[in-house]
């Protein structure tokens, strides 16, 4: 995950068509609710912490996943066979690409999506960046800096509650169609240059065709998900462009007994992958930590050595798969 100050803020119509991770430090209240006691969307089925624990585990062992190194291939197989494994219908884009008017040469991009009960009344997308950073630039000692991180919490953690919910695929009811896209190249940015970051959901935006193929009705994207006792306040462009689908994840979140960890708040500004799921006319939100108490924005490991699964705490992970899970299915 990106960088911390929000360098453009787009319209609407063409919705930010710039790329991935500033933040802004200004937060806004969002409306408060009542609570309620604790319940479950499919009764019977909920994360489990050592599980989804677990997909962070295997992640991390196949060291950095960083586009062209045999970490990042290694990943691309393990997520392609746990989703068949789970009964997804797999497909991966496998292309060159480059941003338009970026001047950037083309890299090699392979995003993955697993498709569960296709044809279902309802299609929902959740996504997650499965790609790690390659340089510890946030390191105080300079001399660390290009050294990769293993991206335990930042890659890895979205991912696996993605790969969890996968498992979990069969116990819930069949009547929602769940497209989980994992995407390629997202942390690779440089600070100065927009375009650099999120380059799997750029190129999975541009070839998007909705006369083609199935428009889900809206987008839940994980990025960071794993922090100890991490907080999700509402990150600032889900909360001005895809109010709804916010107010559906956190009513999840209250009713499942997690408000205190999703508070009704609002968070960062990030150009984050999600954006670029909104300008396909999608509503897009993001699940991300951007109000962390010691640093008042991301978690204290990002972009840093320690971001190791040492850093990674099962309750959190679990909290946010069974938010998704109350979310899809409520």
């Amino acid at each position: 995950m990106k960088h911390l100050f929000l360098t453009s803020i787009l319209a609407v119509g063409a919705l930010m068509a710039s790329a991935c991770g500033n933040k802004s430090a200004d937060r806004q209240s969002a409306p408060a609710h009542d609570t309620v006691a604790p319940r479950q969307a499919v009764p019977g089925v909920a994360t489990d912490a050592d599980s989804v624990y677990a997909r962070v585990a295997e992640q991390v062992a196949f060291g950095p996943r960083v586009p062209g190194t045999p970490g990042h291939t290694r990943c691309v197989d393990y997520i392609t066979r746990r989703l068949k494994d789970a009964g997804a219908d797999v497909t991966v884009q496998d292309t060159l690409f480059a941003p338009a008017g970026s001047g950037m040469k083309p890299q090699r991009v392979r995003n993955i999506t697993g498709r569960f009960n296709a044809g279902a009344p309802r299609h929902v997308l959740l996504l997650a960046h499965y790609d790690t950073r390659p340089w510890a630039d946030q390191e105080s000692d300079k001399a660390l800096h290009n050294t990769p991180i293993d991206g335990a919490n930042d890659g890895a953690s979205g991912v696996a509650v993605l790969l969890e919910i996968a498992r979990l695929m069969k116990q819930m009811p069949s009547d929602v169609e769940v497209e989980m896209l994992f995407v390629d190249a997202e942390d690779a940015g440089t600070y100065d240059d927009d375009f650099s970051w999120c380059i799997g959901s750029q190129a999975w935006a541009d070839a998007f065709d909705p006369t083609a193929r199935r428009v889900p009705e809206y987008a839940i994207l994980l990025d960071m998900v794993g922090g100890k006792n991490a907080v999700f306040p509402r990150e600032y462009f889900s909360e001005r462009y895809a109010r709804g689908v916010n107010n559906l994840v956190w009513e999840a979140a209250r009713r499942a007994g997690y408000g205190d960890r999703f508070p009704n708040e609002i968070g960062g500004a990030l150009n984050d992958d999600h954006i670029h799921i909104m300008r396909m006319g999608i509503p897009a939100i993001d699940i991300v930590e951007s109000a962390n108490s010691a640093t008042g924005s991301f978690n204290p490991t990002w972009h840093t050595l320690d971001d190791t699964i040492d850093n990674i705490d099962r309750a959190t992970l679990k909290m946010v798969g069974d938010v998704v899970i109350n979310t899809i299915f409520q």
